[in-house]
């Protein structure tokens, strides 16, 4: 049987200008397929962030920019979902029940946000605990966790591994507006801790993802006990 591996992909794979972009990500997709079952979950990227800054200074309140940010997000995914062709499951599930029975149809799985007030690295998190998965890997815009903004402090050291309490001490004042997400946020930690998911945060290129699904030292991995 395959080993399950949710993957969160960035949204910014999916911005206006990276058509060969997913075919090459579909194709990798493909090929991982052979080794492992991908569940991947779609970031809103830019467009949703564009998207949510003109409803909010439209007066909208935070759950109906959380659910403009979940279709975005499905839109992602079911872009994905073409470029895969008969590869992928015909659809983004909408609910944790759907993403099981898509899981158990063996093809490969592409969704987007499922609630409002959680993050799709919440969503996840959710749906690695749900179905079991072997590994949840965060394919974000950067290449790891730091101990402070690289881009703007040219002495940050990468952790190439973290316990998880220290990252929640990190997180503890960043954004839960809608389209504030980014890095991880508390609910998605709450998550792998209660189920001990094995969690890597990459940078996304299919050559970092394919070595954090093989067990190659990628990224920052989380860990829950202290560092040794």
């Amino acid at each position: 049987m395959r080993k399950k591996i949710v993957i969160k992909l960035s949204g910014k794979v999916f911005g206006t200008d990276s058509v060969k972009a997913l075919k090459d990500y579909a194709t990798f997709l493909v090929k991982m397929s052979k080794i492992c079952q991908p569940v991947i979950v779609a970031g809103g990227g830019s467009i949703a962030r564009h998207y949510i800054s003109h409803a909010r200074s439209s007066g909208a309140d935070e759950s109906t920019l959380d659910e403009l940010g979940i279709e975005i997000s499905r839109l992602n995914a079911k872009l994905l979902i073409y470029a895969l062709k008969n590869k992928a499951y015909s659809h983004p599930p909408s609910t944790l029940q759907e993403v099981r029975h898509a899981v158990d149809d063996g093809l490969i799985v592409v969704t987007g946000g499922l609630h409002p007030g959680q993050s799709t690295n919440g969503t996840a998190a959710l749906i690695a605990e749900k179905i079991q998965a072997e590994q949840f890997i965060n394919a974000t815009d950067v290449d790891g966790v730091y101990d402070m903004d690289p881009n703007r402090f040219k002495k940050a050291k990468k952790f190439r591994r973290i316990e998880l309490k220290s990252l929640r001490g990190m997180l503890v004042n960043e954004d839960s507006v809608a389209g504030g997400y980014d890095l991880m946020d508390i609910v998605a930690l709450k998550i792998i801790e209660r189920s001990k998911i094995k969690t890597r945060i990459i940078k996304a290129t299919p050559k970092n993802i394919e070595k954090a699904i093989r067990g190659g030292s990628v990224g920052t991995e989380i860990i829950l006990s202290p560092v040794q």
